[in-house]
């Protein structure tokens, strides 16, 4: 039986991913007792393989919404499901927000604020990347916002990222190493990575920052409690609808169990944290837990994203390296620096390439069949270059988490997901495709191509802000009319940027998770 079977904690945690862990790691050595409920399988190091696979089987593969708008929103390729969550199977890209990124709406009277700064947030950044190990070049990457420097060296570029380089370079680009949440080297008792481009399938070594090697194990030695396959369905409430006092779940055998809290952190992710608040409705929350503004579940985004390919006669070892890429470029990162859009975009140079499935050499060319495909294949493994233009969404409360008809094995309904990009996206991505096309041309590329538009890393559904009728949360992550139920990870994000946000999911928690220790008094 659970230690903490049929009594009260201090917290507890919905989600085993990367803000769940932080939570639970602090907390837990700050003497709290926690209780992290996950959804999905227990996982260990040991039980990663290096296959493709097995990599389907890390995403989220429940029913996830009933409806997905006709841009996508990337539902399946960013869910996580199980320990370590959508962080287990990241591709560890991690650049940092910018500091116009928070100010959006002040500095271009479109989009929104955050209600904190880049110099908020920056300290925790610095202290993030000393815990989990990020390598970079902080020196040549002239875009980055000041902070301390990587502790590790940074990934090395290899054939493929040394040729795409070159086409940059002739166009009159910058390009530097990609941050990296990858050990170049030993670190902490983990090893250095192979650099042999399985990061989708969850790293095996450990050399890749997931929360089964970083605030995981933390949690677990500072007493955390985690149990998997406990499904939460609804927070619960005091009398007065004024405290969360604990949450449901249905456990093994759909066995549904009450785990009583005097603080309760949600951290389930993009689509279920606010399905989670919406199904929580009581009386006095009937638009459900922390809608008073009405905002609940609006403000959804997906980086709009791109690969441009590019056939190549020499050897260019697209085999090598990490999965999310070799190099970074960030030249056309001010808002206003693409004409006739607002937002900004990147890009991720030289990702290490698998025969098939996602970033696949197959998947490169859908519409190549039978004996064609193999000489393409032939060509292919050891030609093709590839880079991903990942690009900022404006965000629109049309875009938005919403329960609809269909419902769960539980009996409660499935989120809804509406999701529509602008015209601004879709300028930045055009704007990338005819600029991915000249690179690749420059780099020597025979050929080039691009891929249809793809949507990747959820964000937003319950933004924070300073003033609760146009937020969900404060800075904390506190809900404006619940106080002692917290949002952790990217359901908090007012704005996109156009870098990858795990980094910033992990600074914010650990922001959350330290202001919870040090206002405990309150909660207890």
């Amino acid at each position: 039986m659970s230690k903490h079977a049929n009594h009260e904690v201090d917290v507890v945690i919905v989600g085993a991913g990367a803000a769940g862990s932080v939570h639970a790691a602090v907390l837990a050595a700050a003497g709290r007792s926690v209780v992290v409920l996950e959804g999905g399988p227990p996982r260990k190091l040991g039980d990663l393989y290096s296959s493709q696979l097995w990599a389907r089987r890390l995403k989220w593969t429940a029913p996830a919404a009933s409806d997905v708008g006709a841009d996508g929103a990337g539902v399946s390729f960013n869910g996580g499901h199980g320990y370590g969550g959508a962080a287990i199977h990241h591709y560890a890209v991690w650049p940092r927000l910018h500091p116009a990124d928070f100010r959006m709406a002040s500095e271009h009277g479109r989009g929104l604020d955050w209600p904190i700064g880049y110099e908020t947030l920056r300290p925790f950044y610095d202290r993030v990347q000393a815990d989990v190990g990020v390598a970079g070049d902080a020196a040549q990457e002239k875009w980055r916002p000041p902070g301390a420097a990587y502790p590790l060296p940074p990934v090395p570029a290899f054939a493929q990222g040394q040729a795409i380089a070159r086409g940059f370079e002739a166009r009159g680009l910058n390009t530097a190493p990609l941050p990296m949440a990858i050990l170049t080297q030993e670190y902490q008792g983990r090893p250095a990575c192979l650099m042999d481009g399985w990061c989708d399938a969850g790293c095996p070594t450990g050399a890749l920052a997931n929360p089964l090697v970083t605030y995981i194990p933390r949690a677990l030695q500072a007493g955390a409690e985690f149990r998997a396959d406990a499904h939460v369905t609804r927070v619960l409430m005091d009398g007065a609808g004024a405290r969360a006092i604990g949450v449901e779940y249905v456990g093994a055998g759909g066995v549904r169990h009450i785990q009583r809290a005097r603080a309760v952190v949600i951290a389930a992710f993009a689509i279920e944290t606010p399905r989670i608040l919406f199904n929580s409705a009581t009386d006095k929350h009937a638009g459900g837990l922390g809608n008073a503004s009405g905002l609940l579940g609006a403000y959804l985004m997906a980086h709009p994203s791109i690969s441009v390919f590019g056939m190549f006669d020499q050897d260019m070892q697209n085999y090598l390296g990490p999965t999310g890429g070799q190099l970074l470029n960030q030249d056309h990162f001010a808002k206003d620096a693409t004409p006739g859009a607002l937002g900004s975009r990147q890009w991720m140079i030289a990702q290490a390439l698998k025969p098939n499935d996602l970033l696949g050499i197959a998947m490169s060319r859908p519409d190549i069949i039978g004996p064609a495909l193999d000489q393409f294949m032939r060509k292919a493994a050891r030609g093709l270059g590839n880079m991903v233009a990942l690009c900022e969404p404006l965000p629109d409360a049309a875009n938005r988490v919403s329960l609809g008809a269909a419902r769960d094995a539980h009996g409660l309904p499935l989120a809804q997901i509406t999701h529509r990009y602008g015209n601004d996206a879709k300028t930045l991505i055009a704007a990338a495709a005819d600029e991915g096309a000249a690179i690749m041309k420059a780099a020597g590329a025979s050929e080039n191509w691009r891929s249809p538009i793809a949507g990747q890393h959820l964000m937003g559904g319950c933004i924070m802000g300073a003033d609760p009728a146009r937020s969900v949360t404060d800075s904390l992550g506190r809900l404006h009319d619940v106080p002692n139920l917290i949002v952790a990870g990217p359901s908090l994000f007012p704005t996109a940027s156009a870098v990858n946000p795990t980094f910033t999911v992990h600074a914010l928690a650990l922001r959350s998770a330290e202001s919870l220790v040090r206002d405990w008094a309150q909660f207890g």
